[in-house]
């Protein structure tokens, strides 16, 4: 570790404890396990009370454990980096409250989007300025823009780079406008004009999807704030609870973490995301998520009285400018609702298609999507022989499969985020594939919140979803049915999401299975041979 402030103690095999000194000697000590998601907290109380310090430090803890568990060397680099990095963080925290004063400035902080007091810390004259802000613990300096009154995440060091506020990095439209309501689902844009001119140099998001992708793939089954302050500090420059928050948002929702992250991290993926939502942070993680899908868009196909209906596609049909089959589908089900097409990961989801087409044959990848492969196992894992290695690379952050999965979580917490900006209060979701997951992240993030749309139905077509995963949530997501519509005559599920998901069965092969009363699966199997056969042969129940 880079810091002699910082020391770790392991105590039994998931157990440590965790101190941090001040240079004037101030003691913060945590104590807990990997799995635990807060620890316990003991110290003098300027150490104890700052969440900032807390946070870093236990991210610090929990990368530290695992470090000295992994044998696998990049994993090993992977953790020792990210321990460094939050050591440091704690280590620059901890002297700051050293050196706290009596002197507050009111403003907006970047770090946790709240207007708050914010404590000057003395320091020497040729240092960058610094206050800790007294709601969330984290290093703020006045931003850097002319006659702007709002605070900027300070950072660490000395160098004087010039630091903007949220709403001068464009990371939030408005710090007021944070909780404003728009009409429909379709003027999502409008939660997009931002008041301030963009005087930041470089977009933390450029390298977001990166980074987060590494994060997962890296850390194995790690534990959720570990996640989310790597994350949210080294990536999006938050600190403390704004930053796990952020972070733990960053990653998607609670279908990557179900995925990569396991249960526990899962529910608290969720829940982060959810209590976000209709707030700057969640406006914040928002604004991210769109701003780098150049392909995101809410489309209005069809006006109605009745309930909305959000629709979104996925492998196997994101390239297809026809969608005739689903709105007649949609339609026939609800004929007096105004209907809505997600648009969204066309980037990723083009580069799965690509690698099937690329490395078979045309009609090699016509037949293993519609189902014909599925038919004969052995014609099938032949035909998948040629893209399995591409589809389980290790370098996550290349893997199409992976970076299309994230994309997906991602893009049903932005949906979250802004059906909870709408004035409407219910809509129902329909998903194929991918979009089928996206789906089950916006449902599952938006059942957090008390204060969100409720989701009335959900429909479910061949969904690439891991069966493994506590499903209680998402039952209690939907006042009435997610309907859940399976084919194990699903080629691309049975065999190459199998592949990419190290062995683990799609709810759209086999169906949920779960006894959580809203959740029906619906065999179609009789129906639907492949893939891309749902919109054309599934009557919505």
């Amino acid at each position: 570790m880079t810091t002699d402030a910082v020391l770790f103690k392991p105590v039994s095999h998931d157990g440590m404890i965790c101190e941090v000194r001040s240079p004037f000697g101030l003691l913060l000590r945590l104590e807990g396990t990997i799995t635990a998601v807060e620890p316990t907290v003991e110290g003098d109380p300027p150490m104890t009370g700052n969440l900032a310090l807390i946070h870093n430090t236990w991210a610090y803890a929990k990368n530290e454990k695992l470090f000295r568990r992994y044998k696998d060397e990049k994993k090993k680099a992977s953790h020792r980096q990210q321990a460094d990095s939050h050591a440091d963080v704690a280590a620059e925290i901890a002297k700051l409250i050293d050196g706290l004063g009596d002197d507050t400035r009111s403003g907006w902080c970047s770090a946790c989007y709240a207007r708050t007091e914010h404590r000057k810390v003395k320091t020497g004259r040729l240092s960058v300025p610094a206050y800790l802000c007294e709601t969330c613990g984290g290093p703020t300096l006045k931003c850097a823009a002319p006659q702007c009154f709002n605070m900027a995440t300070r950072g660490s060091g000395s160098v004087r780079i010039p630091r903007f506020c949220a709403e001068h990095r464009h990371e939030l439209p408005s710090f007021e406008r944070a909780a404003d309501k728009i009409e429909t689902v379709d003027d999502y844009e409008q939660l997009r004009v931002f008041d301030k001119s963009n005087l930041s140099r470089g977009s933390k998001y450029a390298m977001a999807g990166a980074f987060a992708a590494g994060v997962v793939g890296t850390g194995g089954l790690l534990a959720a704030p570990a996640v989310g302050g790597a994350i949210g500090t080294l990536v999006g420059g938050y600190a403390g609870a704004a930053a796990t928050s952020y972070g733990l948002a960053m990653l998607g929702g609670g279908a990557v973490a179900a995925g990569g992250l396991g249960m526990v991290g899962g529910t608290y993926v969720v829940a982060a995301a959810g209590a976000a939502l209709g707030t700057a942070l969640g406006a914040s993680i928002t604004n991210a998520y769109v701003s780098e899908d150049s392909s995101f868009a809410i489309e209005k196909f069809r006006d109605g009285p009745g309930i909305p209906v959000i629709v979104a596609r996925g492998f196997t049909t994101e390239k297809d400018p026809n969608w005739k089959s689903a709105m007649q589908m949609v339609e026939k089900r609800y004929p007096d609702s105004p209907i809505y097409r997600l648009h969204w990961g066309s980037k990723e989801l083009s580069k799965l298609a690509s690698l099937v087409v690329k490395n078979l044959s045309t009609k090699q990848a016509m037949t293993f999507a519609t189902g014909a492969a599925a038919r004969a196992s052995k014609l099938a894992a032949k035909t998948l022989a040629p893209i399995a290695p591409a589809l389980l690379v290790s370098d996550l952050a290349t893997n199409p499969w992976h970076t299309a999965v994230v994309r997906a979580d991602r893009t049903g917490v932005a949906l979250a985020g802004i059906l909870a900006r709408t004035k409407v209060d219910r809509y129902i979701l329909v998903g194929h594939s991918l979009g089928a997951r996206a789906m089950i992240t916006a449902a599952e993030t938006l059942g957090t919140s008390k204060d969100a749309p409720a989701i009335e139905t959900l429909h479910l077509l061949g969904a690439a979803e891991g069966k493994k995963a506590d499903w209680r949530p998402l039952s209690e997501a939907v006042t009435g049915t997610v309907n859940n519509y399976y084919s194990t005559k699903d080629g691309v599920l049975k065999y190459a999401y199998a592949t990419a998901q190290a062995g683990s069965v799609a709810v759209g092969l086999k169906g949920f299975e779960c006894k959580y009363p809203n959740i029906k699966d619906r065999d179609v199997t009789a129906k639907v041979a492949g893939h891309s056969e749902y919109f054309d042969n599934v009557k919505l129940l």
